[in-house]
């Protein structure tokens, strides 16, 4: 049996090497325009000769049938991590003279036999680990390569090339002209495609030259990014991707671009494109619960991307909790796996710190989360609603850039509230509401917003904040309301009170006291809280902002 024949021209990472020079990876800068040069013999000093074969409709790697050249390079990307695990980085290079084997893994060493010439195998940095990536590599994925280097030649373009050019835009062909072996310097290099390539990369060559691109369709520029991947052009990619986030998105496409990090090595390349997939999916989903079957149905980069947006319109943050635990039970039967997913990519889109009381406690007996986590998710959760207003604002500020958002609030129907409950003498509760000046300002002409429920006496209640009509109809004006939710025909006689914290002392003045005895459904309030026109109370100057923020308190107690 004869060494494998294999071309190096081939194979772009073979001929990377980890010497090369980051900057050729992401140059900076204009960039010059060689149009003129392409193809042209005049000002090209080598020939590149593209061998052409028949697509492969249906290949294994893995154990595992790849039927796309998106599958077969996200299959290569994970070899590449693990064999980076396994040989700490060895570099191979395997030198031929006279048959050109295109190998279409970029990582992997093929067994592909000759019958007339014998390879010579060139290992820098040689270690046994090395030696089993490469046996390993060679039997996975046996079928694809071999499929591509021993098929049919269909036909051959031949280009002629400027070996600067490509090589200042590419690690690859810089590596290729400048490796030292006698091939670079060869007047011709020779690469071996699918017939499905060919449209990308003449197009990709093209752009190496003249820094742009003529095909503006989603699936040439889908294509022509792959093929800058393979062949390492960076700028190409980064170009492709800021087109296509240019083109008009669907729920298919946005889904697919979420994806290439998966499949294509230079993933900062793709950033961009992905950051705008995200975006819009977001946009798409907003209303949450208009939609919550379908983003039910997304995969997890998908729900990730919506749940993660600040403009969520949901009733609050218990709607987000409850939307993960579906997701996650539906596409992970195995409570483990639930765990596994929950707690390395769902946990960090809820933001605990804004979910009721009453929910924290489900999280604490939720068998689909780990028991230590729930336990430390729980705990922050509640020293946050412990903080003073100015702590959690600083907290949520800390927080805005962070991969994390848990301090961040959405824009909930239901608007959070600080709570404080005692039992003796009497049944009493403090609440606190604030609301951004922004959200008063969404309550013009006629709108209201609602706090989430808190509980009092084994009954739920909550607040209103109403933009409305003053008694004799004649300004807008704010007022709140206190209200209990419907749950029979059970009778509370509640005292409460209304405060507004103001400039310049920042202290709570009270503005109304009073009583009530509710039944479900049942609502009491003012519709003048501040006893002046909205025009005034929203001003620059207003005394009821304090760092834009609307600081409401009511306090209840139930008489015995």
């Amino acid at each position: 049996m004869k060494e494998a024949n294999v071309d190096h021209s081939s194979d772009p990472r073979a001929i990377m090497g980890s010497d090369l020079s980051p900057d050729l990876l992401d140059a900076s800068g204009p960039e010059p325009d060689f149009a003129f040069a392409f193809n042209d013999r005049n000002f090209s000093d080598r020939v590149l000769r593209i061998e052409i074969v028949a697509d492969i409709s249906e290949t294994k790697s893995d154990g595992e049938a790849c039927t796309s050249i998106s599958d077969w390079a996200r299959n290569r990307k994970r070899r590449r991590a693990e064999s980076k695990r396994e040989s700490g980085e060895d570099i191979l290079v395997l030198r031929e003279e006279q048959v050109y084997c295109n190998m279409p893994d970029t990582e992997d060493v093929v067994a592909c036999e000759n019958q007339d010439e014998e390879a010579v195998a060139m290992i820098e940095s040689p270690s046994d680990s090395l030696q089993n990536f490469v046996n390993d590599e060679a039997a996975c994925s046996n079928d694809l390569s071999c499929s591509m280097d021993c098929s049919t030649v269909l036909r051959v373009e031949t280009i002629h090339i400027s070996s600067p050019i490509l090589a200042a835009k590419s690690p690859f062909f810089y590596k290729l002209f400048s490796n030292g072996m006698k091939e670079s310097e060869n007047r011709q290099a020779t690469l071996r495609i699918y017939e499905s390539e060919e449209a990308a990369l003449m197009d990709l060559l093209n752009f190496m030259y003249s820094n742009t691109l003529s095909t503006i369709t989603a699936p040439s520029l889908l294509d022509v990014l792959k093929a800058a991947d393979k062949f390492v052009v960076a700028s190409c990619m980064r170009y492709c991707s800021r087109l296509l986030g240019q083109l008009p998105m669907t729920r298919d496409s946005a889904l697919h671009y979420l994806d290439l990090p998966s499949s294509v090595l230079m993933v900062d390349a793709v950033q961009s494109l992905t950051e705008t997939a995200k975006t819009f999916l977001a946009s798409l989903y907003r209303e949450l619960t208009k939609f919550v079957d379908e983003v039910l149905n997304l995969p997890l980069a998908g729900i990730e991307a919506v749940l993660s947006s600040d403009d969520l319109q949901v009733a609050s943050e218990d709607a987000i909790f409850d939307v993960v635990l579906k997701w996650a039970r539906l596409h992970y039967r195995n409570v483990e796996d639930r765990r596994e997913v929950i707690g390395s990519r769902l946990a960090r889109l809820i933001r605990f710190p804004h979910m009721s009381c009453r929910k924290l406690r489900k999280v604490l007996s939720c068998n689909d989360f780990d028991p230590q986590l729930a336990s430390k998710i729980v705990r922050e959760a509640l020293f946050y609603k412990a903080e003073t207003p100015f702590r959690q604002r600083f907290l949520a500020v800390e927080n805005a850039n962070a991969t994390y958002r848990g301090f961040v609030d959405r824009c909930y129907k239901y608007r959070p509230v600080k709570l404080v409950e005692f039992e003796l003498p009497r049944p009493q509760c403090i609440v606190y509401l604030d609301l951004k000046r922004e959200e008063c300002a969404r309550l013009f002409p006629g709108g209201r917003v609602y706090s989430q429920a808190f509980h009092l006496g084994g009954q739920g209640f909550f607040l209103s904040a109403h933009c409305n009509m003053d008694q004799q109809n004649s300004f807008q004006c704010l007022g709140l309301f206190l209200g209990m939710q419907e749950k029979g025909s059970v009778s509370f006689a509640v005292d409460y009170e209304f405060s507004v914290r103001t400039n310049p002392g920042e202290e709570f003045s009270s503005k109304y006291k009073g009583n009530y005895t509710f039944t479900g459904g049942k609502a009491v309030g003012y519709r003048n809280l501040l006893a002046t026109p909205w025009t005034k109370f929203m001003a620059d100057d207003s005394s009821y902002f304090i760092n834009s923020v609307l600081h409401l308190k009511a306090e209840l107690t139930i008489r015995q």
